[in-house]
């Protein structure tokens, strides 16, 4: 049986995320983005109200919400600002490897205390040379005694200057690829580990993003996670559950387009009538309510199956990719629809037109899904038909 309803449950906690958005976020959104600050207060009246953490288990003090859960607030709050629903989020991407691969003392330790106050993981993945390519990973780490030595920078990384710690990708060598990554959890306090200058941005300013440099930082043994070699597995369990929600942050900022294309044609006055009476105005909301429509029901199949069988590659690769190309059509049609106010900092869609792109690129860019569906067209995909018919010149038979 298939039921697209919520729960009473689920539609309270997205009834919650959408006050939360415009109350705490829509109103001051431009200012973040302006200044470029890291948004500390808004991130901490989030986590007051329950909504940062959500995949942490309750016997770790979190609300143990799965990927469904997560992703209906990430629409709701990417809504109203994508950059700081980055900053807010980016803890579940960070502590998702603890989460996989984690023993129960590294899970007692390291996720416990983001229950108890406001602290923020940071996955630290990508690198100045390899963003999308996570096996082409060239951080090294070796071990020495009881202890794992890092060496390399990280760049990309979300909310790195204010981390308590990071959960890191690195190789014991690079030549073998994927076969030798381990991920580790890394102090940020640790000595040789630096956080650059947070860069600037074309969109989600209100997130913080910095290099990361490692210089012979020592990480104790019971810091790895799961086994030597097993980085890469790690990554991909990561990036199934979580990928999910980057189509849902675009669905989020693709329905606020729209929302805001749709109050401006009902006001706006071009020869003589209002905008809203013009065909291709309606045309154009149409395309953008289908694409949000056929985006919201792919990335709530993405994080059903994710939280069923805890693997959503091949659909979740599918919502991103789709999502995402959305949100970056729907927010430039919306600017079209404003015309010269919709390219000013007078009203949020150029903000919203410089966020939506970001989705194309981050956690595999649009490319890589379409890579990782071709190939699973080719190599996973099961055909309906068992044998392909010859179809041409043949002879109906006689059914009477």
């Amino acid at each position: 049986m298939i039921d697209f309803s919520l729960t009473d449950e689920q539609k309270e906690l997205q009834q919650r995320a959408r006050r939360f958005a415009q109350e705490y976020m829509i109103p001051y959104a431009h200012y973040y983005d302006k200044t470029g600050e890291f948004p500390r207060s808004i991130i901490r009246k989030a986590w007051e109200e329950g909504l940062m953490n959500l995949s942490i288990p309750k016997e770790f003090g979190g609300p143990g919400l799965g990927v469904m859960e997560q992703c209906i607030v990430v629409e709701e709050m990417a809504a109203g600002c994508a950059g700081m629903t980055t900053s807010i989020y980016v803890n579940s991407l960070g502590a998702e490897p603890i989460l996989v691969a984690g023993n129960a003392e590294q899970k007692e330790k390291y996720l416990k205390p983001l229950t108890e106050d406001l602290k923020f993981v940071s996955f630290a993945c990508s690198e100045p040379g390899m963003g999308s390519d996570v096996a082409g990973i060239q951080t090294r780490v070796k071990k020495d005694g009881g202890h794992y030595i890092i060496n390399g920078s990280k760049f990309w990384i979300t909310n790195a200057p204010y981390a308590d710690y990071f959960t890191v990708i690195a190789s014991l060598d690079p030549s073998q690829r994927h076969k030798s990554l381990c991920v580790f959890i890394v102090d940020a306090d640790t000595p040789g580990l630096k956080t650059g200058r947070p860069v600037e941005k074309m969109g989600h300013r209100a997130s913080t993003t910095s290099s990361v440099m490692f210089r012979d930082v020592k990480v104790p043994e019971e810091n790895l996670l799961g086994k030597e070699g097993e980085g890469f597995k790690i990554a991909m369990a990561t990036f199934a559950l979580t990928r999910p929600a980057i189509a849902a942050f675009a669905t989020g900022l693709a329905r606020s387009a729209m929302e805001y294309a749709r109050e401006y044609v009902n006001k706006r006055v071009a020869f003589t009538q209002k905008l809203r009476e013009f065909e291709v105005i309606q045309f154009k909301l149409a395309e953008m309510y289908m694409r949000i429509e056929a985006s919201r029901l792919l990335y709530l199949k993405a994080a059903w199956e994710a939280d069923r069988t805890g693997d959503s590659t091949i659909p979740a690769s599918v919502a991103k990719a789709y999502a995402t190309d959305a949100a970056m059509w729907i927010a430039s049609e919306a600017v079209q629809i404003h015309g010269g106010y919709g390219y000013i900092d007078q009203l949020p869609l150029e903000k919203i037109f410089r966020d939506a792109k970001l989705y194309q690129i981050y956690e595999g860019t649009s490319e890589i899904q379409r890579l990782i569906l071709g190939r699973h067209v080719l190599s996973g995909y099961r055909p309906a038909m068992e044998k392909i018919p010859r179809w041409y010149n043949n002879k109906p038979p006689d059914f009477e």
